[in-house]
């Protein structure tokens, strides 16, 4: 065994990158821990690892100060990014209408699924917007502008309808399925 307690090669070895710069350890810290004298200047010599908490200021992640702003959308008004209340309201009118009309045409519920993916499909290609999003001031725009077009809604529809990728939203408040086709839900 080496002085400092390791054993082989690593004990030979400086843990830390910068030890040289950082002062060593004080001798009351050092016999607190149960080490000798010998293995106290010897450690401090040496350079062994010390852990440390990592520098919060330095690895904190600059956040936005509000949804959308690195894309250049305001933060509230037309054109800014919808919450989440407007569209969980939306998504439950458009899924109550979809459940009256597959009842209407059916009579079973059954099909509500199948009545719901083709409204949001249809209407969001055509549009940008269903019933239950128009009603609660809402609609779907690309980030780069111009219309979505049936091959992205039909994209964006069907991860939709996976559910669980539309809650894994994104510092703008944008599901898996708006990464997938590049749209956002905006404020009308």
């Amino acid at each position: 065994m080496g002085q400092n307690g390791y054993r082989g090669e690593v004990a030979k070895k400086s843990r830390n990158r910068g030890a040289g710069t950082r002062p060593a350890r004080p001798p009351r810290a050092a016999a607190a821990s149960g080490s000798t004298g010998a293995a106290q200047t010897g450690a401090a010599k040496t350079g062994t690892a010390q852990l440390t908490a990592p520098d919060t200021k330095a690895t904190s992640i600059k956040t936005e100060g509000y949804p959308g702003q690195h894309l250049g959308l305001p933060e509230r008004g037309p054109g800014s990014v919808a919450s989440m209340p407007r569209r969980v309201a939306a998504l439950f009118i458009d899924w109550l209408l979809s459940m009256l009309i597959a009842y209407w045409l059916t009579r079973s519920q059954f099909w509500t699924i199948a009545v719901f993916a083709v409204e949001v499909y249809i209407l969001t290609a055509l549009g940008g917007s269903t019933v239950g999003k128009r009603l609660v001031g809402i609609r779907t725009v690309r980030i780069g502008g111009g219309l979505i077009g049936f091959g992205w809604a039909l994209v964006r529809t069907a991860i939709l309808l996976t559910v669980v990728p539309p809650l894994l939203t994104d510092r703008d408040l944008r599901g898996l399925h708006d990464r997938a086709s590049n749209t956002i839900v905006v404020r009308i």
